[in-house]
């Protein structure tokens, strides 16, 4: 029997997880009605916060964790009402709100289930050194530390279930049920909780934030005992780095507030996390610093000013300013069939006339790289036999009247290519291979088509600097929703065929209305200043808790 198993399910980790979350999905059932009416009871009366009193002291242990004197480090102050506590928190935001706000101590908590939780870390971690000189941040992930067995393979295993989409599929939507949440609460609060607390206050932070849906609840728990050992307000703020799709972990009804970027998610967060609209702040996705920098810059890329910026910058990065250019993209690694997306690519917008440079972004795949320089580029725009079988009216009604969920003019746009199968002189067309962009905003500015997987960090900075975008894959669960959000839009499409890719890019590259159109929805749903917004917002609240803090300890 062991050796069967063995061969049904390889992986031993895939395996743990599953047989943890079945067990979870039976012990958590029990417990949904009490925490059900605990959650309206709460709601309704209003938790007490306390605000800390002389005559609490704080000590430190051998061991590192931090505990009070006294059994009422808290004081034996009467406890202020929530409405009360907010009301003073608001009124000391004013008053710190002209004031020169020193440097904060930050700790991120995050994993590195793929790059998109990190990267919102950094472009947080950035504006918080802007906006208040001198701050420091870590990044911690404590179940990979500190977690028991299978939640400190984490990674590992998020690592082979992306690399297996429908292992991911049945994992990501058996973990998303309010049952599971429960029971691996309770699992991980016992299993764990004391270890995690220990870490984290280890770092002594004034503010914790949360970028990663398995690091609110246990987390939360164990800040909250921190604070209350330390005699302060510790916030703990949440930033969901998902855009159409959210996994219910992400949300916890009692952290400080929880940045959300778009209606969506917010539906997600009040029906799966019954997270009051007050604690809800819509914010759009935190993005890199050079996003901000580039939009304002670019402005509208469809008026004369934004077109000729955008020259300006295919100048800076050695491109030939008059020739489209479109940017693909397979993901930090490199991975997918970008290989064949670029050669569909090449060989249409050669049939069809079109003057174009095809930056690749190769990210680790030295070997694609080299491929693309190498590459006999006359061969690919003469040898598709495949594509060479088919007329090209054939050709476009496959590919184009799969689907009607596309936006009406795109389909339009589309429609009209089927009409026009005159032939095309030969197009100019070059390829540029890129391995790790370090100045991808300008690469996004200087471009005319994003072609990319389904990730929310990419689609929000190509949103931020009106950039239309064909979407070519996405993971199941998480990603789903991120296609929705391109195409409800009205800023792209998504189609997984790399013939079809490359034939409705041509397409659009050759209506200047309809690129026209779909930057400016772009725009609509881009917020290039998000990072910035989110971290004034958490730095004013932090700031004011502080001065709090330092009042109930004067008193």
């Amino acid at each position: 029997m062991a050796p069967l198993l063995t061969r049904l399910i390889p992986q031993r980790t895939y395996f743990a997880w599953l047989h943890v979350f079945l067990v979870l999905f039976a012990v958590g059932s029990a417990f949904i009605t009490a925490s059900n009416q605990q959650s309206i009871t709460s709601v309704t009366t209003g938790d007490s916060l306390r605000m800390p009193a002389s005559g609490g002291g704080v000590v430190k242990r051998g061991d590192g964790m931090v505990e009070t004197t006294t059994r009422t480090a808290f004081g034996t102050n009467p406890p202020m009402s929530q409405h009360q506590a907010h009301a003073e928190l608001e009124m000391k935001q004013l008053e710190v709100s002209d004031e020169k706000k020193g440097p904060l101590k930050v700790l991120f908590l995050s994993a590195d289930t793929g790059g998109g939780h990190r990267a919102s870390a950094e472009a947080l971690a950035k504006q918080f050194q802007l906006h208040y000189p001198g701050s420091t941040y870590d990044l911690l992930d404590v179940w990979t530390l500190d977690g028991v067995y299978p939640y400190k393979t984490l990674v590992k295993s998020y690592k082979h279930l992306s690399a297996h989409p429908k292992q991911w599929w049945f994992f990501y939507h058996l973990s998303n049920t309010t049952p599971n949440v429960i029971g691996s609460t309770i699992h991980g609060t016992l299993m764990c909780e004391r270890k995690i607390r220990k870490r984290i206050a280890s770092y002594d932070a004034d503010v914790v934030v949360s970028v990663h849906p398995t690091m609110n609840s246990v987390p939360f728990k164990s800040v909250k005992k921190i604070s209350k050992a330390k005699g302060k307000h510790i916030p703990f703020f949440t930033v969901v780095t998902d855009f159409g799709s959210g996994h219910c972990m992400w949300f916890h009804r009692k952290v400080e507030k929880i940045y959300l970027a778009s209606e969506k998610i917010r539906r997600l967060a009040r029906r799966r996390g019954w997270t009051p609209d007050s604690k809800i702040v819509m914010s759009g996705l935190p993005i890199r610093h050079d996003f901000a920098v580039e939009a304002d810059r670019l402005g509208d890329r469809t008026t004369p000013e934004g077109k000729a910026y955008q020259r300006e910058v295919r100048r800076e990065l050695g491109l030939d300013p008059e020739k489209h250019v479109v940017l693909v993209m397979g993901g930090g690694e490199g991975v997918g069939s970008l290989s064949d997306i670029v050669d569909e690519l090449y060989a249409s917008f050669s049939r069809q006339g079109i003057d174009a440079t095809i930056c690749v972004v190769c990210g680790r795949n030295d070997k694609l790289k080299k491929e693309l320089s190498e590459r006999d580029w006359e061969k690919v725009a003469n040898g598709e036999n495949k594509a060479d079988r088919l007329s090209k009216r054939q050709r476009l009604y496959r590919m184009f009247h799969r689907r009607s969920h596309r936006s009406r003019q795109i389909q339009e746009s589309l429609d009209k290519a089927l009409e026009d199968i005159s032939p095309h002189d030969r197009g100019n067309v070059n390829v540029v291979g890129l391995g790790f962009v370090t100045n991808m905003a300008q690469y996004m500015v200087a471009s005319d088509v994003l072609v990319s997987k389904a990730g929310p960090g990419t689609i929000a900075e190509a949103a931020a600097v009106g950039l239309p975008i064909m979407l070519t894959s996405f993971l199941p669960g998480q990603e789903a929703g991120n296609v929705d959000v391109v195409l409800e839009g009205g800023f792209g499409d998504y189609n997984s065929n790399e013939e079809g890719i490359a034939e409705e890019v041509a397409c659009w590259l050759q209506d200047e209305n309809l690129l026209n159109t779909m930057s400016a929805a772009a725009r609509e749903v881009g917020h290039p200043h998000a990072a910035e917004d989110i971290v004034k917002d958490i730095g004013d609240t932090t700031h004011a808790w502080m001065a709090l803090n330092e009042k109930g300890k004067a008193s």
